[in-house]
């Protein structure tokens, strides 16, 4: 019989690299992408190349939440599997209704659920739930897990390049105004999550200027990190080559730092574009299991 633990799930919008939430037992729930009336779940293989293809094309696509069923599903599991409470991090409520669905899937499930609103999105989110779940597999309460699931989401800077505002424009991320004027300029714009919406930072002449002030973005924000040092995650959807060239400059410049790399998924692609490229800084906080 499985010994009584807390379990951590989160959605696919963490983007974690492979095998980690295999290896930590994360469970996760896909977010829906739509592609010319086709639905995939995020957790889909081909999903995040079928995305980058259509954006290319200019067809439509859009995006899903979950539905409570989904996560209701991924807490019976749970609970099956021994979990005596369950913890879940979601994407930024301002981008998205999942964590609502997920809210409304706890008030029927019949051990404790706790949903922590991660108010950031990608590796901002995924490094949180690795985070909370080695708490949970340390002997970590339910309050415990989700504390530090808070505090790291909290803490950790995510900025991203895009090769236009077009994409975001068409999510309602930006203004059409905005995304006119960038577009006319030729700008390439940095942006970042700021309490969970996306913000405009800067605006630079070119992509390689561009690329190099993220890289200036990220290594500020690690050497302001805590004694304990940051994680950091490069990102990217079609442009494995620049992600790569970034994430070898990163090692060098922090060599104290962990550097991941990794491909977003098709809902955060519907919304910034091929070409996008995002810097994830995450400070590591205690992961003891009493606090």
């Amino acid at each position: 019989m499985a010994e009584p633990h807390v379990a951590v799930v989160a959605d696919s919008t963490c983007y974690l690299p492979a095998g980690w939430a295999a290896d930590l037992s994360i469970s996760i729930v896909p977010v829906q992408v739509i592609v010319g009336g086709q639905a995939y779940d995020e957790t889909e293989d081909a999903q995040a190349q079928r995305v980058a293809e259509a954006l290319t094309d200019w067809q439509p696509v859009t995006t899903s939440r979950p539905s409570p069923l989904r996560f209701l599903e991924a807490y019976r599991a749970a609970k099956d599997a021994g979990a005596v409470g369950i913890v879940v991090a979601t994407l930024s409520a301002s981008m998205s209704a999942t964590y609502e669905s997920a809210l409304l899937a706890a008030k029927e499930c019949d051990i404790p659920v706790r949903v922590v609103d991660s108010r950031s999105i990608a590796m901002g989110l995924g490094f949180a739930a690795a985070s909370g779940a080695r708490v949970a597999r340390a002997g970590g309460g339910i309050d415990r897990v989700a504390d530090v699931i808070e505090r790291r989401a909290t803490a950790s800077s995510v900025f991203f390049y895009v090769d236009t505002l077009e994409y975001l424009r068409r999510g309602g991320r930006v203004s059409a105004a905005r995304a006119a004027v960038g577009h006319a300029l030729q700008v390439k714009p940095l942006l970042r999550v700021d309490d969970g919406s996306v913000a405009r930072l800067e605006q630079v002449r070119t992509a390689g200027r561009a690329l190099g002030r993220l890289e200036d973005l990220a290594v500020a924000a690690a050497e302001q990190s805590s004694e304990a040092g940051a994680d950091i995650a490069v990102q990217h959807l079609g442009a494995a080559e620049r992600a790569g060239a970034l994430a070898a400059r990163l090692r060098d410049r922090l060599p104290g730092a962990t550097v991941v790399e990794g491909v977003v998924g098709g809902v955060v692609g519907a919304h910034v574009g091929p070409g996008m490229v995002a810097v994830v800084v995450a400070p590591r906080v205690d992961e003891s299991p009493g606090g």
